[in-house]
């Protein structure tokens, strides 16, 4: 494949020169990603397999994981392209003032784990635009993670109540976590419960079985724990390693219940 590459460069039409470089191109970034994920296996496929595997690694694990990540669910680490897309926002802001701008940089900020920025940047777009969700639901979710749950609370409840399923039940689930934080523990577990007649995280399952625990219904309680457990070996890698922690805690918890 190389050579068929190197033959080209030398000597190809343009037409498959460019070809050439949108084909390389993709496996490399597909390489680059997959090295970034652990992937390593996927990575080795990607050299040897070059173009087909660099398409099904695509389809199978980029973009079933959600390519880049959902800003409040993947937390990525910040590189080059945060800060040229800050640049590029902090312009169009300067220009334009719109509540949407004011909301992309926030999650930037938010993905940078730099919290107390992500939180000016959510309230400029709160006080553009006061009932759109999901500026509602990022300064909510900030809040609670600059430890402000008091705060949090009305902005994520409204949210909740108009739309249970926003952002793939996160906020839903960072509800509950307001709630817990804010010691409503009671108000916590009924919405675990909805966070669990929706979706099956392992997130969810932890808590609200933190929850029974704390209220002695410990079969309940070992049931949601040996089900995260059980499921792991089945969940796509990418998975497996969002919900690390959720695994742990559950081994845990589990370990620290009565017989």
């Amino acid at each position: 494949m190389l050579r068929y590459f190197f033959q080209i460069f030398q000597g190809g039409s343009p037409v498959q020169l460019v070809i050439a470089v949108l084909v390389f191109g993709f496996m490399a970034w597909m390489f680059v990603d997959a090295v970034r994920r652990g992937e390593y296996i996927w990575a080795a496929f990607i050299v040897i397999g070059w173009g087909l595997s660099a398409v099904f690694y695509y389809f199978m694990v980029y973009r079933a994981s959600g390519g880049a990540g959902n800003p409040l669910a993947g937390f990525e680490i910040p590189g080059a392209a945060d800060r040229r897309q800050i640049k590029a926002l902090k312009a169009s802001i300067h220009h334009l003032d719109k509540p949407h701008l004011h909301l992309q940089l926030g999650d930037i900020y938010f993905n940078q784990n730099k919290f107390d920025l992500a939180e000016q940047s959510y309230r400029a777009a709160y006080e553009r635009d006061p009932q759109d969700v999901d500026i509602r639901a990022h300064l909510g979710s900030c809040l609670v993670r600059r430890g402000r749950p008091a705060e949090a609370l009305p902005l994520l409840q409204a949210v909740a109540a108009q739309n249970p399923r926003h952002d793939y039940g996160y906020t839903l689930m960072t509800y509950a976590e307001a709630q817990m934080a804010a010691g409503q523990s009671d108000a916590a577990l009924e919405t675990w419960k909805q966070v669990l007649s929706l979706y099956s995280y392992s997130r969810a399952k932890v808590q609200y079985a933190q929850l029974l625990a704390e209220r002695k219904s410990y079969p309940e309680a070992r049931e949601l724990l040996r089900s995260v457990i059980e499921d792991e070996p089945y969940e796509p890698t990418f998975q497996r390693k969002r919900e690390k922690v959720w695994l742990s805690r559950a081994k845990s918890l589990l370990r620290s219940l009565p017989s």
